[in-house]
């Protein structure tokens, strides 16, 4: 099989981890179970799939772990953590998705793969340290840890303090040729969980991991361009972008050019925090020839591919 269409879709966090219900692993794999409708739908149409996700609940939960296990089991990098996590979730999904395209009588094959992202070891970002995880903790527990640790601390709203670490851009995926050679025959691919385990590329050319936590939306933009996808699809817990979000003039966006979204990304319509990394993902995404990128409810992503719902972003 070769496919028509590639499209790349990028599972939010509320895919596996929703507010309000207790993160049992039970929970998890229902959750995923429901997320799966619009990934279903495109793989009967015969999209060439590759599935990315976050996991930024679940990448806090292997740390708490590591703190509560501390003195008793080997503290854990971080980047082994994003690997646990893109292994654990992948199997979830892989085997949701495995049994649902069984049951709907879709005969397309499923892997997942564990995906070192390459970034700049010069990247500003890793001197400025912004992503928060983890735990909070009270100020003195923040300030015992900065000492005894090495940790950056940073307050967190009103809530507490929080370990931040850097969350430096990606620049390529290693594995990308394997994902588009699997993508082009048929297979589903899962890939960058968690916008994939960061490493770096040292003077005697070998990879090294680094502490640091990549976007996941950034990683699978990286990606989309590597496989040649025609749409990127980033799916989130709201049904379109807006701007002037929370106002009484707040206007929901459908089909913008990447002009137009420049415009608005320096009227500063999207806070870094939220929007801001999807947005810029997706403008990066058309820069690098993309066709289309949609943001969009989980429930939507079929039709926003098919230009009926949420934002779709195109080229002028």
């Amino acid at each position: 099989m070769n496919a028509q269409k590639i499209a790349v879709i990028a599972l939010g966090g509320n895919a596996i981890t929703q507010p309000g219900i207790e993160d049992t692993i039970a929970n998890q794999f229902t959750n995923t179970r429901r997320s799966l409708d619009g990934i279903v739908e495109l793989a009967r149409e015969g999209y060439g799939l590759v599935v990315t996700h976050g996991n930024g609940p679940q990448v806090g939960n292997c740390l708490l772990r590591i703190e509560l296990s501390r003195g008793k089991a080997p503290v854990l990098p971080l980047g082994l953590l994003v690997a646990d996590t893109e292994g654990g979730m992948g199997y979830m999904i892989e085997q949701s998705l495995q049994n649902r395209l069984r049951a709907e009588g879709i005969d397309r094959p499923v892997t997942t793969i564990i995906t070192q992202v390459v970034v700049n070891r010069e990247d500003p970002a890793i001197l400025n340290p912004t992503k928060f995880i983890g735990q909070f903790y009270s100020p003195e527990d923040a300030k015992k840890y900065q000492e005894t640790r090495g940790w950056i601390m940073k307050k967190d709203a009103d809530r507490g303090w929080r370990r931040v670490v850097p969350s430096p851009m990606p620049i390529k995926t290693v594995p990308g040729e394997i994902i588009h050679q699997l993508v082009e025959q048929g297979t589903i691919v899962i890939a960058a969980g968690g916008g994939g385990i960061p490493v770096y590329i040292d003077e005697q050319g070998n990879y090294e991991g680094i502490d640091a936590v990549i976007d996941k939306d950034r990683a699978s933009a990286v990606l989309a361009r590597e496989i040649s996808a025609d749409i990127l699809s980033i799916l989130t817990s709201v049904d379109n972008v807006s701007i002037n979000f929370g106002k009484p003039n707040q206007k929901n966006l459908e089909q913008v050019t990447l002009s137009e979204m420049e415009k608005y990304v320096e009227e500063g319509h999207f806070p870094p925090g939220s929007m801001g990394p999807k947005v810029e993902a997706a403008m990066q995404f058309i820069r690098d020839g993309g066709r289309m990128v949609t943001i969009s409810s989980l429930k939507d992503a079929q039709r926003a591919v098919h230009s009926q719902s949420g934002t779709r972003i195109v080229p002028d």
